[in-house]
């Protein structure tokens, strides 16, 4: 039984972010595979038993105010990503994977410490299709964010920006990975168009090497098509 928990769907979620969890239902559900979905929002039990933890972008003012809670939930999560449970997060639950968040404002967004890296808000808005070269093979999407994420030691990027903004606009880095814990810009929603990483995503999740092929031929047309967008 794999369980999907979507860590604050109703806050963070004004990208579309949503569809990532239904890509990973819908996959699961195509091979046969047994899984639960639980939603988790301020004031709900973080389920310790969960497989896969997905979250996704939102405005600062969402990030504002989910940041009480998270802090609340910060040491079951740093256990759970140490335990290797796989999490994806996207965007602003990105960014607060890490130790803080500097708004344009200049108000800090204490972060939950799990991915070592800090974020500053950038005077100007990385928007566009990007496309990032990973161990994964490439990822194509959506970057729209002003935040300029930089890493730290211990904490590798999920790839490296062939087109696109990536982190920061200098470095050439996309997203971070420590551990089974993936952080990225890309919205889209991001596995809608990356069936190979969604796949990845649960092997990793079930601990096995292969999974059931299945016909992506709709997901790697709309995964073509992104690569040939202009920025």
């Amino acid at each position: 039984m794999i369980k999907i928990v979507h860590l604050y769907p109703r806050e963070m979620n004004i990208y579309g972010d949503t569809g990532n969890r239904l890509v990973l239902e819908q996959r699961l559900a195509w091979r046969g595979i047994p899984f639960e979905v639980c939603l988790v929002g301020i004031g709900d039990p973080l389920p310790k038993d969960a497989s896969i933890i997905l979250g996704g972008g939102g405005q600062d003012a969402g990030q504002e105010l989910v940041e009480a809670d998270l802090l609340g939930k910060a040491v079951t999560l740093k256990q759970m990503a140490e335990g290797g449970v796989v999490m994806l997060m996207i965007c602003g639950m990105y960014q607060l994977l890490g130790d803080a968040f500097v708004t344009s404002s200049d108000v800090t967004i204490k972060g939950a410490g799990i991915l070592p890296m800090f974020t500053q808000a950038g005077d100007k808005r990385f928007i566009g299709n990007a496309i990032v070269e990973t161990t994964y093979g490439r990822l194509v999407g959506y970057e729209n964010h002003s935040g300029r994420t930089f890493l730290e030691d211990g904490c590798s990027p999920l790839g490296k920006i062939v087109k696109g903004a990536g982190n920061n606009g200098v470095d050439k880095s996309e997203g971070a990975r420590l551990h089974n814990v993936f952080g990225s810009y890309l919205h889209g929603p991001m596995l809608s168009k990356n069936p190979h990483f969604a796949d990845e995503l649960l092997k990793l999740a079930l601990g096995t090497n292969t999974l059931e092929p299945l016909d992506d031929d709709l997901e790697l047309k709309a995964y073509n098509h992104a690569t040939k967008r202009p920025r």
